[in-house]
C-alpha cells in the first residue's frame, strides 16, 4: 500500500425519495466501501427519506481510489434487497487537502474547489471541498444507479494524518 493521506470521516447524513422494496415502503441501510475497508450503517425501518447520521472512518491512501456506496433493504427472510449504488472520486478532495497545506487557511472557511455533476461521478448537484477550522471538508448529495430514483447525503472530511494520528 501507498503514503497514508489521512483519516477519511464518511458521515451518511440521509436518503431522498429512495425505492419501495416491500410492500408499501423500505428498510434501508447503506454500505460503504473504500479499497478493501467496509462499514454499513444502521438499518432504518419503514422509510423512504431516512436520517442515519452516522459517521463511517477509513484510511485513506495513494493510489486514491474511489468511495462507493449500495443501498440496501433489509429483509428478514429472503436475502436483501438492492435499491441502489453510488461512487464518488476521492481525488479531487485529496488534492484540495494537498491544496490547503500551501494556502495555510486555519480559521473561518474557505473553499477549495468546486465539483460539478458529469458523466465520471454520481452528483446530484455541484459540490464544494472546503477548509472550515482546518479542516477539508466536502458535501455531496449522491444519485443512486440502476434504480428508479433516489439520492443520499454525504459529509465527507480529510483529516491530515499528524493529527489523526494525535486522537
Amino acid at each position: 500500500m501507498g503514503e497514508q493521506l489521512g483519516l477519511l470521516k464518511v458521515t451518511v447524513l440521509q436518503g431522498k425519495r429512495l425505492v419501495i422494496r416491500d410492500f408499501k415502503t423500505s428498510d434501508p441501510y447503506v454500505v460503504v466501501k473504500l479499497g478493501n475497508q467496509t462499514a454499513k450503517t444502521k438499518v432504518i425501518n419503514s422509510c423512504l427519506n431516512p436520517v442515519w447520521n452516522e459517521e463511517l472512518s477509513f484510511l485513506l491512501r495513494e493510489p486514491v481510489g474511489v468511495l462507493s456506496l449500495e443501498v440496501f433493504d433489509k429483509d428478514r427472510f429472503k436475502a436483501d434487497d438492492k435499491m441502489g449504488h453510488a461512487h464518488l472520486n476521492l481525488q479531487p478532495i485529496a488534492s484540495a487537502a494537498r491544496l490547503k497545506q500551501f494556502v495555510k487557511v486555519s480559521s473561518g472557511e474557505t473553499v477549495l474547489r468546486k465539483v460539478v455533476p458529469d458523466t465520471e461521478n454520481c452528483l446530484a448537484r455541484e459540490s464544494s471541498i472546503s477548509c472550515i477550522n482546518g479542516e477539508v471538508v466536502q458535501s455531496v448529495w449522491l444519485r443512486l444507479c440502476a434504480v428508479e430514483s433516489g439520492e443520499i447525503e454525504l459529509k465527507i472530511k480529510l483529516i491530515d494524518p499528524s493529527v489523526a494520528s494525535s486522537r
